[in-house]
């Protein structure tokens, strides 16, 4: 088995931590799937490592919460020195002063244009989704996003407002000074993320530390537990599944395809007359022995079965591997193989063996019993554009019954979405900016400081909800999302999907020449297989008797069949 290497500081990885700093959301789902629901195992890690994620998501859940807490602490003073200096006797708002009431309007307008709009704030976070969902299609949504370009306007108001009625007697200086403190924490916040992405998460230092071996990891005892359950699952040969949501991690169906063939003596084929004559000298010995196995007897008697087949496929998917590792800089040079076993929701999360020696059991047994809970695949993964698309070919084979049934179910993951490398932007701005970032803090501190204190709130109900379910004594499940998964693109470019096609195809092609070259080895007829899978001029393949894919013939020919949300 070749699985990821544990740890790889791959591109991927890199912009996941990111994110975490970047898309409060993303945050939220990933300490969500992870701390809140512990009792669930991970999805399999394709090209990422998804411990250092974790890490990230609780620092940055952390520095938020640090700014929330002191924005609180201003905002009181903030009341109540405006609320103080209102002459006895005028008329005021109930418990607060008229500036202070004013500028909680103003910072309430921007938060609420940002988020529905679905932007990012100046402190590189705002809770994107909260309420744009909450106002999806309304009309409060179109009427806050109309106040987006005029928030500048509307901060600009204040400011001339305050300072007029200040001028005029009219105003005190609670409503200039406090604003401008409130600014303070969110430049702070700023700094403290900058110095993240430009010591921690630049190509280059993030690299470095991998190859140093100082790979992040969370603080406190509770998360390092939750680590050390993640390093034991995310590169293992066997995933735990729901039956009801199977596949998760690998990211969305790309045309899969199965067919069933009843397997046909080759009466010219001298294997076949070997095993004939050996049958007619051994009797009915060896149709009993191959009863048991649970194979169909091939040459010489010996049991065709699933692992027989997966032999013959193997060696050329490794041959493809080495000539493009030799003749081109093809990404099928890093072509990855591994024998991969899905085992339904059974025990507890923490008594799951997931060591060498039960994974090779769990392999040796699944690969020729053909059953509806254990599930075998040989996956083959290419890992394409930094990570950024990875194409899982995962092929099931089982002999039972006389018949040969082949399942091909290629899978894609698409990019990381592409606000995730503003990493680079905020890294290469280098600490000399100050004056330049305070600016834009002050432009935008409202929004941001709205945004800290929702992901605040959300971290505490979040926290408390984690202590009440304690999830380690949950009921055991398989995982709901992955990580990988979480951060996806909804689309690929034109280039990344001619790559896919070109992958997936070129995979399947060896797979079928492998079923082929097993086919004729064992002495049974390839007519029948060869009709059902015909290459075409362009390199598309029919599948006769289909069950799932598509169908394309003739010049210039091409078909799709995508399944699962993302589809293209």
């Amino acid at each position: 088995m070749s699985h990821s290497v544990q740890g790889s500081p791959s591109e991927a990885t890199r912009l996941l931590c990111a994110g975490t700093y970047l898309d409060i959301e993303f945050r939220r789902r990933v300490i969500e799937e992870l701390v809140e629901h512990e009792e669930r195992p991970i999805a399999p890690s394709l090209g990422v490592d998804v411990v250092p994620v974790l890490t990230h998501a609780l620092r940055a859940r952390g520095q938020d919460t640090l700014t929330a807490l002191l924005l609180l602490a201003l905002w009181v003073g903030f009341i109540a020195a405006d609320a103080a200096s209102v002459p006895e006797g005028a008329e005021s708002l109930p418990f607060v002063g008229l500036w202070s009431f004013l500028y909680a309007a103003v910072c309430l307008l921007h938060w609420g244009a940002h988020a529905a709009a679905g932007r990012g704030s100046a402190a590189y976070v705002v809770d994107r989704r909260t309420l744009r969902e909450a106002l999806q299609g309304s009309g409060a949504q179109r009427a806050l996003r109309a106040l987006l370009p005029g928030l500048p306007l509307i901060t600009l108001a204040y400011w001339l407002f305050a300072l007029w009625a200040l001028a005029q007697g009219a105003g005190n200086w609670a409503g200039i000074i406090f604003p401008l403190l409130l600014v303070l924490p969110v430049w702070m916040h700023r700094a403290r993320v900058a110095a993240v992405m430009r010591d921690e998460l630049s190509r280059k230092n993030f690299a470095k530390a991998f190859a140093e071996g100082d790979r992040p990891l969370p603080d406190s005892a509770y998360h390092r537990r939750i680590a050390r359950s993640i390093d034991r699952e995310q590169y293992a040969g066997l995933t735990i599944y729901d039956p009801s949501r199977p596949f998760i991690g690998m990211g969305v169906p790309y045309e899969p395809w199965s067919f069933a063939l009843e397997l046909k003596r080759d009466k010219k084929s001298p294997s076949a007359s070997n095993g004939t004559a050996n049958g007619t000298a051994n009797g009915t010995t060896n149709g009993a022995t191959n009863g048991t196995t649970g194979g169909t007897g091939g040459a010489a008697g010996a049991p065709f079965t699933g692992r027989t087949v997966v032999e013959l496929i193997r060696p050329r998917l490794e041959a493809l591997r080495q000539a493009a590792a030799a003749t081109s800089r093809d990404r099928l040079k890093d072509l990855e193989i591994d024998e991969f076993v899905y085992l339904p929701v059974g025990p507890q999360r923490s008594v799951v063996s997931y060591d060498e020696r039960t994974v090779r059991m769990h392999l040796a047994e699944a690969v020729n019993e053909g059953g509806e809970a254990r599930r075998y695949f040989l996956r083959v993964r290419v890992g394409a554009w930094d990570e950024q698309i990875v194409v899982s070919v995962l092929v099931r084979v089982h002999t039972q019954g006389g018949m040969l049934v082949l399942e091909v179910v290629p899978h894609v993951l698409t990019p990381i979405r592409a606000e995730f490398r503003a990493v680079d932007v905020i890294a290469g701005r280098g600490e000399e900016d100050m004056l330049r970032d305070g600016l834009r803090a002050l432009l935008t501190a409202p929004a941001a400081g709205f945004a800290a204190a929702v992901s605040t709130v959300r971290s505490g109900v979040s926290g408390f909800r984690t202590w009440l379910a304690d999830p380690r004594r949950s009921a055991p499940d398989g995982p709901a999302h992955s990580v990988r998964e979480l951060a996806a693109a909804k689309e690929i470019s034109l280039f990344q999907e001619m790559d896919v096609s070109r992958y997936v195809k070129t995979v399947q092609d060896r797979i079928a020449s492998g079923v082929r070259e097993a086919l004729r080895s064992q002495g049974y007829e390839t007519d029948r297989f060869e009709q059902q899978i015909v290459q075409l001029s362009e390199g598309a393949i029919y599948i006769g008797q289909m069950s799932g894919g598509a169908v394309a013939q003739g010049a210039g020919a091409e078909a799709k069949h995508l399944t699962g949300s993302g589809g293209r």
